[in-house]
Order: structure tokens, then C-alpha cells, then sequence
């Protein structure tokens, strides 16, 4: 399979056409090689638009999704970027292009020496991924400009908007009621509000489910 043109089919038959058009981030998309990163036996539908099991339990976003979230959070190159639940770096690796700095998490260790190994063969040296708890965030390094949960979650914990910068972006799946929808959430003189702003379906991250001591 040809994976090149495959990249380019995706950009033009699913981003495009749902309203991903900022150029750094196509740019981006279309530099990464999405097929290295998901397991072998899966490689030719790699660019489906649909999520793809990663790990027992764990899914690639689906591409539409997954690039719309990052363009909602306006990365600038200046940015630092948390990236939760990255699985083996594709996320990571797409955000390096746009900011200065990218630590993705996976509680993980098989995918987070997968992530690190894939990171390095792409000679990305602004980005890693540590191994943590995915609930946790990565205070060591806060605050962020910009944190991605790389899946759906039915709640954000207040830690993750502790490591928010002023000014700063969070962005995933919210699901309400079986019902998903992307969301950004800013925080403007300590205060975080949350909007959502276009359906999206994808597997609840585990550990990420209600109920808990708070949500939004």
C-alpha cells in the first residue's frame, strides 16, 4: 500500500471537507507517517475514518476528530502542549510541529517505549512520553499552554486545570448521557469555562468515567 498517497486521500476526503483547514496543522498531518504507530496487522487501515485499537482498550481517535481538537486549541510555536493519553506517539508526534515543547503520558510502559522509539525515529527532538498516571496530568512540568486528552471522557479533573496556563486550552471528547461532543475549555484570570462546538464519537479512556469528586 501506498501510504503517501493513502495520507493525502485522508487529508482531502476527510479533513478537508470538515472544515480542518489550517495550514500548519495539514502540514503537519501530512508529514507524519500515521502508519507506524498503529500495530502492524492494521497498518493498511490506518487512515480509515474510524478509531483504531491500539491496545485492549485503548483507541487512536478517529482523524477527523482528532484534528479538529487541535485546531480548536490554536497551538502557536511558542506553546507547550500536554498530551494525555497518547498510545505510541502519533499525537505527540503531529503536536511537536506546532509548539515548542510536547511531554506526552501513557500508563503504559510497552507504549511508552514504543512512543519514544517511533519519537526518535522521526527525529523529533522537541517532544517525549513518560510513563504516569493518565488522571494525574504532569505537574512536574506545568503550567501548560495547551493540554489534548486523546479520547472521550465523561470527566475532567480539577489537577488538569491546575496545569493549565493563564490563557491556556484543554481540549477532548466530552460524553454526556452516551452523547459525545468535542470540547474546548479556556482559562481566563483563574477561571475555566468549557464549549463544545461539533458531535464526536469516540471509547471513553478507562479511568476517565463518572462518578467522581468533580466534573464539568
Amino acid at each position: 500500500m501506498e501510504f503517501a498517497k493513502a495520507r493525502d486521500a485522508m487529508i482531502s476526503g476527510q479533513l478537508r471537507p470538515n472544515k480542518v483547514g489550517d495550514s500548519a496543522l495539514v502540514a503537519a498531518i501530512r508529514t507524519v507517517p500515521r502508519e507506524i504507530f498503529v500495530p502492524r496487522a492494521k497498518r493498511d487501515i490506518a487512515y480509515v475514518d474510524e478509531d483504531l485499537e491500539i491496545a485492549p482498550g485503548r483507541w487512536l481517535m478517529e482523524p477527523v476528530v482528532f484534528a479538529r481538537l487541535v485546531q480548536a486549541a490554536e497551538i502557536k510555536k511558542t506553546d507547550a502542549v500536554l498530551d494525555l493519553g497518547c498510545l505510541t506517539g502519533y499525537s505527540t508526534s503531529v503536536l511537536s510541529y506546532l509548539a515548542s515543547a510536547v511531554v506526552g503520558v501513557e500508563a503504559d510502559f510497552g507504549l511508552v517505549e514504543k512512543a519514544n522509539a517511533n519519537l526518535a525515529d522521526l527525529s523529533l527532538g522537541n517532544a517525549a512520553v513518560i510513563e504516569g498516571d493518565l488522571l494525574e496530568g504532569y505537574a512536574k512540568e506545568a503550567p501548560f499552554d495547551v493540554i489534548l486528552i486523546g479520547g472521550a471522557v465523561e470527566r475532567i479533573p480539577h489537577s488538569f486545570i491546575d496545569q493549565l496556563a493563564e490563557g491556556g486550552r484543554l481540549v477532548t471528547v466530552q460524553v454526556k448521557n452516551g452523547v459525545g461532543r468535542a470540547v474546548i475549555g479556556r482559562k481566563s484570570a483563574g477561571v475555566f469555562g468549557l464549549v463544545d462546538f461539533m458531535d464526536a464519537q469516540c471509547p471513553i479512556i478507562p479511568g476517565f468515567e463518572l462518578p467522581d469528586t468533580f466534573s464539568f
